[in-house]
């Protein structure tokens, strides 16, 4: 229960909090939250990018307090979108949050096109099979609070009871179209359990319904600018208050990615989720470039 003093004040997966009342967890037993403690941090996600429409204003909390989001995507199966992951990277960024890309499905497909498009970005990845032992992933997760989030069909729930076996989150399957069936239907923080021998905290990870899109309303856009490194340094010739559009003929960034500096894909997508901020184009569209496999959202 909470406690009345606590107004419409939420709480969400992740909050500390203080009770008060009977806190031994058997049936039956009550207590009640009288205190939510200051969040460390907030990864925040909208059903939108443009702020100017209802669902841009629905702003859900996904988890308070993570130290990292895993952003789990399988390598075929369905084929990985990068233009989700640039989402999940930029809200993760805005919520200081460090990221870290787990690919699953990696007995189907190899790794190269989707590491090779975060060449310049270094970003920490790990990648899983059926058969894989999992011990480089939770070493990664170790003594962190991790939040995953992923397409629906990625493997995640599997994943989760793979890590935590008394989970028994649900599973389903991926249809014949590519496309997987949600099987979470409400985010869950469970406990890592510890490993022969370790002395360490094993940490916790938060499992999250599979989701279409994440919607970026709720990140400004000098901000949506700091979930793409690669581009920033390439902004410093740019003349003041430059939208970075592809009209704007005085832009630096095209010349940055002429030179080789930057990979034009994410100069492409770092320009689309602009356009959608504008309420150009539907952010849950898939995008159909035969030039680029992985883009999409």
């Amino acid at each position: 229960m909470r406690a009345r003093e606590l107004g419409r004040k939420s709480v969400v997966v992740g909050d500390r909090v203080s009770l008060v009342g009977d806190v031994s967890g058997t049936d039956g037993a009550l207590a009640r939250i009288v205190r939510i403690t200051e969040r460390r941090s907030v990864l925040r996600r909208t059903a939108d990018d443009d702020e100017n429409t209802a669902e841009g204003r629905l702003e859900r909390v996904v988890v308070a307090n993570a130290d990292q989001l895993v952003i789990v995507s399988a390598l075929a199966d369905p084929p990985p979108r990068t233009g989700f992951i640039d989402r999940c990277l930029v809200a993760a960024y805005d919520a200081d949050i460090e990221p870290l890309l787990c690919l699953t499905k990696a007995d189907l497909a190899g790794p190269e096109q989707v590491v090779g498009y975060y060449t310049e970005l270094e970003l920490p990845y790990v990648l899983v099979r059926p058969d894989s032992d999992l011990d480089a992933l939770r070493a990664l997760l170790a003594g962190r609070v991790s939040v995953l989030v992923g397409h629906s069909g990625v493997g995640k729930s599997t994943l989760v009871n793979r890590l935590v076996p008394d989970a028994l989150r649900a599973v389903g399957v991926v249809s014949a179209i590519g496309r997987g069936r949600h099987t979470s239907t409400s985010a869950v923080a469970l406990r890592l359990p510890r490993t022969p021998g370790g002395d360490g905290d094993p940490g916790w990870i938060v499992d999250t319904p599979g989701i279409r899109s994440f919607g970026l309303a709720h990140v400004s856009a000098e901000s949506l600018l700091h979930g793409f490194p690669d581009l920033v340094e390439g902004t410093v010739d740019c003349p003041p208050n430059c939208p970075h559009t592809p009209d704007e003929a005085d832009c630096a960034l095209d010349a940055w990615v002429t030179a080789g500096k930057a990979d034009q894909r994410r100069l492409a997508s770092y320009r689309r989720l602009l356009a959608s901020r504008a309420g150009e184009g539907d952010p849950r569209e898939v995008e159909r470039n035969p030039g680029d496999p992985l883009a999409g959202s």
